[in-house]
C-alpha cells in the first residue's frame, strides 16, 4: 500500500471546497409511464424537476448486468454491486460471476475451503443451505446443480439440501417448480450411490435470510429445522411441503413456514450433527452474514442455539471481508480496493453518510468496497437511523426517509463536511413486498427526502448529485413478450417483487455547481462505475486514471 499514490490532483477546470451532496434512491429505475410505474404514478415534483428542468444535467445510466460486474444482460443489478460500483469507481467480477468462473474452471474444487469441507465426507453429511431461485441475486439454481454433481464427484457420499423459497427475485409461485427440478436432481445422484435429499425449508423472509440483525428470530427458525430437525410443519417430501403450505391463506413463497422432511418414522431426515460440513451457497452477502455467525461463533448469545454442533462451515463465498466472516468460503471475494472514500480521506475530505438500519451498510461497507468501519474516524461519521422491525415494509411505506433527510440536512448546514452520502430505501424495500399502493406512498416518501436536501444543498451554495443504484418502483408487474402485464392462470395480473433490468438518472446541480458543466454523451454505455470519478471532479479534483470514466464535462463559454 506504500508505493500508491494517494493524493488527488486538482481539477483543471473545477473548484474545491463546495459541499457535495450524493443521494442515492434505492430501486429507482427509469421506465415507460403507467399505473404499475409506481414512480409515475406517485407524486415526485422534486424529481421531476430534475428531469425536465435541465436536460444537460440529466441522463440514464446501467445498473445490472456487465455494467456492475455481474455475467449477463439479463442479470439485475442488486444494491450490493451497485454500492460496490458507485464507491469504486471501477468494475468488479461479482457474485454470481466469481462462482461461475470458480465452477466452470473447477478451480472451486482445488480451493482450501472446498478441501476444509472434503474432509468430512467420508464419515459425515454434506449440507447446503441456501435460496432455491434462479433470481440470480442471492443465488442461482444452476450454480446448485453443479456444486451438487461436483461435489458427489468429489467424495460426497451424504448430501442433504436446506432449501429457502424465494418469491422476491422471482415470481411467487415458482418454488414449486424449482422444488420439483431439484428433486429430481437428487434423485440421479442416488441413482449413483449417493445418500441426497431435500431436508428442511422455508420461506426467505421467515426463515434464515434476515440481514442488518434486523429480527434474529428469523435465523433461530432455520438453525432449528435445519440443525435441531425441529419445525411446526413435517412432510414427506419437499414438493409436497411446498404445494400444502402454499395452499394457505395470504400464503407466499417468501414467507412459507418452517418445514422439515421425515422418514417413514417420523424422525428429521437430516438434522446438522458433529462431523458434518455445512455451505451456505448464496453468494450474496448481505442475507447470509447473520446465519454465519450461527455457525462460526462459539460465544453467541443471539438466541439460544439449544445444540452447537462441530462442523467444517464454509460459505460459498467470504460474506464480510473486514469481520473476516466466514473464516472458510468456497471462492475468493473479488479484492476492491482504493474506493473512492479511501481517495478522499487521504486528501482531506470530510464526509457524513447515513442510511436507516436496511441500507446502512450499502452507504458504508458495500460503498467501502465491502469493508467495514471508517477510514479516518476524525474525517468521517457514519449515522444509522434504525429500521422499523417486526413489520413489512409496506406497513410504514416512509420507513425513514424523514429522518435520514433531517441528518443529512443538519449535516450539510452545519458545513463541516465536503460530502454528505445518504441512501433512501423506500422504492426497493416498499417495491419489493408488491404492495402497489404502499410502493406509491414509499416514492413520494423519497421524493420529500431529496427536496429537503436539495433546499440544504441550497442554502450553503452547494452541489449536488441523486441518483440510484437499481430499478425496482419503476415496474411492479411481470410483462410478456409483448410488454404487457402477464397474467396467472385464474386470469390476475401477475405482481413483480425483485429488481428489474432499468436504467436509472442520474442528475447534478446546485448553486456552487460551475457553469458550463454538464453531462457527455459521449460515452457508449456509462454506468454506476462511472459515478464516481464524477463525484470526485465535482468535489474539485481529477479522479484516478484507472477509474471508469467522468460523466461530465467543463464547457467554457
Amino acid at each position: 500500500m506504500g508505493s500508491i499514490d494517494w493524493k488527488l490532483a486538482d481539477h483543471p477546470k473545477l473548484e474545491k471546497g463546495k459541499p457535495l451532496a450524493v443521494i442515492i434512491l434505492d430501486g429507482w429505475g427509469e421506465e415507460k409511464p403507467d399505473q404499475y410505474n409506481c414512480i409515475h404514478v406517485a407524486e415526485t415534483p422534486t424529481m421531476d424537476s430534475l428531469k425536465k428542468g435541465a436536460p444537460e444535467k440529466w441522463m440514464l445510466i446501467k445498473a445490472h448486468g456487465p455494467a456492475v460486474g455481474l455475467p449477463t444482460e439479463d442479470d439485475m443489478g442488486n444494491s450490493e454491486v451497485g454500492h460496490n460500483a458507485l464507491g469504486a469507481g471501477r468494475i468488479f467480477a461479482q457474485g454470481a460471476k466469481l462462482v461461475d468462473y470458480a465452477l466452470e474452471s473447477g478451480k472451486l474444487y482445488n480451493g482450501e475451503g472446498f478441501k476444509y469441507i472434503k474432509e468430512c465426507f467420508e464419515t459425515g453429511t454434506l449440507h447446503f443451505i441456501g435460496l432455491l431461485s434462479d433470481g440470480g441475486v442471492h443465488s442461482r439454481l444452476d450454480q446448485l446443480q453443479l456444486l451438487l454433481k461436483g461435489s458427489a464427484r468429489n467424495g460426497a457420499k451424504r448430501i442433504r439440501v436446506h432449501i429457502l423459497t424465494d418469491g422476491r427475485d422471482c415470481l411467487d409461485g415458482s418454488s414449486v417448480g424449482f422444488v420439483e427440478t431439484l428433486e429430481k436432481d437428487l434423485a440421479e445422484l442416488c441413482k449413483e450411490g449417493v445418500d441426497a435429499q431435500i431436508a428442511s425449508g422455508g420461506g426467505r423472509m421467515y426463515v434464515t435470510m434476515d440481514r442488518y440483525e434486523n429480527d434474529w428470530g428469523v435465523v433461530k427458525r432455520g438453525w432449528d429445522a435445519q440443525v435441531l430437525g425441529e419445525a411446526p410443519y413435517k412432510f414427506k417430501s419437499a414438493v409436497e411441503a411446498v404445494k400444502k403450505l402454499r395452499q394457505e391463506p395470504k400464503a407466499s413463497d417468501q414467507y412459507l413456514p418452517p418445514f422439515v422432511i421425515v422418514d417413514e418414522n417420523n424422525k428429521a431426515v437430516g438434522p446438522i450433527l458433529d462431523g458434518d460440513a455445512v455451505v451456505t451457497i448464496n453468494f450474496r452477502a448481505d442475507r447470509m452474514t447473520m446465519v454465519a455467525k450461527a455457525f462460526e461463533y462459539e460465544d453467541f448469545d443471539k438466541f439460544d442455539r439449544v445444540r452447537y454442533p462441530k462442523v467444517h462451515y464454509a460459505g460459498m463465498l467470504q460474506y464480510d471481508g473486514e469481520l473476516k466472516l466466514p473464516s472458510r468460503y468456497l471462492v475468493n471475494p473479488p479484492d476492491i480496493d482504493r474506493t473512492s472514500g479511501e481517495y478522499l480521506v487521504h486528501n482531506g475530505v470530510r464526509t457524513f453518510a447515513c442510511s436507516e438500519t436496511v441500507k446502512f451498510g450499502h452507504v458504508t461497507f458495500f460503498w467501502n468496497g465491502n469493508r467495514s468501519g471508517c477510514f479516518s474516524k476524525e474525517l468521517e461519521e457514519y449515522v444509522e437511523i434504525p429500521s422499523d422491525s417486526g413489520i413489512t415494509f409496506n406497513v410504514q411505506p416512509k420507513m425513514k426517509a424523514l429522518e435520514i433527510s433531517e441528518k443529512a440536512r443538519d449535516a450539510i448546514l452545519s458545513r463541516k463536511f465536503d460530502q454528505v452520502r445518504v441512501n433512501l430505501p423506500n422504492g426497493d424495500m416498499v417495491g419489493h413486498t408488491g404492495d402497489i399502493e404502499a410502493t406509491v406512498v414509499a416514492c413520494k416518501a423519497a421524493d420529500e427526502a431529496v427536496k429537503m436536501i436539495l433546499d440544504a444543498v441550497e442554502q450553503v451554495g452547494g452541489i449536488y448529485l441523486v441518483t440510484a443504484d437499481h430499478g425496482n418502483a419503476e415496474d411492479m408487474v411481470k410483462r410478456n413478450k409483448t410488454g404487457k402485464p402477464q397474467l396467472d392462470k385464474d386470469g390476475n395480473i401477475q405482481i413483480l417483487t425483485s429488481h428489474t433490468l432499468s436504467p436509472v438518472p442520474i442528475a447534478i446541480g446546485g448553486p456552487g455547481l460551475k457553469e458550463g458543466v454538464r453531462f457527455r454523451n459521449d460515452l457508449k454505455q456509462p454506468g454506476l462505475a462511472n459515478v464516481a470519478a464524477t463525484m470526485i471532479n465535482l468535489m474539485g479534483f481529477e479522479a484516478p486514471s484507472d477509474y471508469e470514466p467522468t460523466l461530465i464535462e467543463v464547457v467554457e463559454n
